[in-house]
């Protein structure tokens, strides 16, 4: 027995779905308009992704009245900072890991489409390929945590996305991985807006 749904999608084609829970359930389609418990100060809040939103909701519900990084690694590698205030400014989008991979295979003539693979040897076209892309993320995402943690006092920093089993062993700050952490977020969004 559902009464109350939350659809959080960067795909248009979503009427099928809507169509089906809007006769049965309490049905919130997530989007800018959407009451969230947090201050957007977001400076185009119509072109914040709902994924984002639903993060930032997370990390006001499971950490509320810290500074909060959240890594979210997936298609593309977001960061995004809330304020122990409740206060989002926005924060950072960069290529995935796969992404990083199919752009090497797409704008060069020679280099072959791989699989994300930890190697420590750039002994080979293959293995300097990996080793250029993972210690690219790597690197790329040690430097956000320090840049944040000179900011911002007590960080509370959270790994979350497609990748983040793969990455979280490989970092050595002290994060919280939790692949679940967006649909949590939702969840307290619908909460939040069913509750009013």
């Amino acid at each position: 027995d559902i009464s109350n749904s939350i659809i959080s999608s960067v795909v248009k084609k979503q009427n099928k779905i809507i169509n089906y829970l809007q006769p049965i359930t309490k049905l919130i389609v997530l989007n800018y308009k959407t009451k969230i418990p947090f201050n957007n100060k977001y400076r185009t809040p119509k072109t914040l992704g709902v994924d984002r939103m639903a993060l930032i909701a997370g990390a006001i519900k499971k950490y509320p009245n810290k500074n909060v990084l959240i890594i979210d690694a997936g298609t593309c590698i977001t960061y995004d900072f809330v304020s122990d205030k409740k206060e989002y400014f926005g924060g950072a989008i960069s290529p995935g890991i796969k992404m990083r991979y199919k752009a090497m295979n797409k704008f060069t003539k020679k280099l072959p489409l791989l699989e994300p693979n930890i190697s420590t040897k750039g002994n080979s076209t293959k293995n300097a390929m990996h080793k250029g892309v993972i210690n690219g993320v790597f690197l790329e995402i040690e430097g956000v945590i320090s840049q944040y943690k000179r900011e911002n006092n007590n960080l509370t920093v959270v790994l979350t996305g497609g990748d983040t089993n793969f990455l979280s062993s490989l970092l050595k700050s002290s994060i919280f991985a939790n692949p679940n952490f967006l649909v949590e977020g939702l969840n307290y969004i619908l909460n939040y807006n069913i509750d009013d």
